[in-house]
């Protein structure tokens, strides 16, 4: 995870999914690089923009006026050519041509998987930084993005929660969630949900009708949190064997979607992302590398991607066991 190379132009790039706060870590690595001496370089559409040499100059006034934006100036995208030996040479290659000695992979699993892959079989010295709105990686408290995405999909959950209770109805509220039922758990937490349906947890839609069936007779309305990958279905499923065993109820389906993905990244989402941003030209610097940085009990820690690829965190069991009481 350690050595000495000598750094002197760092690329920075965007890979994944996107999350609100990748813009402001880049700013960070921009600027505690110029600091620090160093030049940087924006890589284009992450490691498709790599193989296709869609590399350009960043500079401190490059990344002006872009700490409050949503998505990510440098745009993102998947490569399959990547994923392949030839693909990561091609990577290579352009690294070499523009003389980048290091690079910064802002995204999250996937990310972390090429960037170990360019490390291995290329000898890339590659620092990584948690960006995806799942808060599932190991290694960190809490990923860039999460706590705009929770915020997001309360304020739209609490909308929900007014026009249910005008018409006395019962809403499913998918969340994204396809792997992992962080933003799913956060969400009925804090905005008074009724149930929540996790990936993680196995629960029967015999448990969710009885729990329904019994606040019906305290509550006129109620709210259930689906993640979208959660074992039962996505919400229309779930709503869909609720509906057969409870026709009486006047239910309706929302899928938040891609509307949690954007927006203006929260103070809590700038704050990590500009702290992790100017810890990994630090860390560059010091010869770390093959490495995630994150934050954990508020220091920043560096986790090798071999440990951070493929291991998932655990749901807070705390927020697990307090739901129910909440929701009586």
């Amino acid at each position: 995870m350690s050595g000495s190379p000598t750094i002197g132009h760092i690329g920075v790039f965007t890979s994944g999914g996107d999350s609100p706060g990748m813009n402001a870590a880049i700013r960070a690595v921009v600027r505690a690089a110029a600091v620090s001496g160093l030049r940087v370089s924006g890589i284009l559409g992450g490691y498709e923009g790599l193989i296709q040499d869609r590399v350009q100059p960043l500079g401190p006034r490059d990344v002006s006026n872009i700490v409050q934006r949503g998505g990510t100036i440098l745009r993102s995208a998947r490569s399959d050519a990547f994923r392949t030996p030839e693909g990561r040479a091609l990577a290579h290659a352009t690294l070499q041509r523009h003389g980048i000695d290091a690079l910064v992979a802002i995204g999250g699993d996937g990310t972390f998987t090429g960037a170990m892959r360019l490390t291995e079989e290329h000898g890339t010295p590659v620092i990584g930084l948690p960006g995806t709105i799942d808060n599932d990686l190991a290694g960190t408290d809490r990923t860039i993005g999460f706590d705009t995405a929770v915020n997001t999909a309360v304020e739209a959950i609490d909308k929900i929660r007014d026009t249910a209770s005008a018409h006395d109805r019962l809403f499913f509220v998918e969340v994204m969630g396809r792997d992992t039922g962080f933003i799913a758990l956060a969400c009925a937490i804090a905005s008074g949900a009724e149930y929540v349906m996790l990936p993680e947890v196995p629960q029967r839609i015999e448990e969710l009708v009885s729990a329904l069936a019994e606040a019906k007779s305290t509550k006129s309305s109620s709210i259930v949190i689906v993640a979208e990958g959660d074992e039962e279905g996505n919400a229309f499923a779930v709503a869909a064997k609720v509906k057969e065993q409870l026709p009486q109820f006047d239910m309706r389906v929302t899928v938040l979607g891609h509307l949690q993905r954007g927006g203006s990244p929260s103070a809590i989402d700038r704050v990590l992302a500009s702290r992790l941003g100017v810890a990994a030209v630090e860390h560059l610097l010091h010869g770390t590398q093959g490495a995630m940085l994150g934050e954990v009990c508020g220091r920043v820690l560096a986790t090798p991607f071999s440990e951070a690829v493929g291991k998932r965190k655990s749901l807070d069991s705390h927020l697990l066991a307090i739901l129910p009481i909440l929701a009586t």
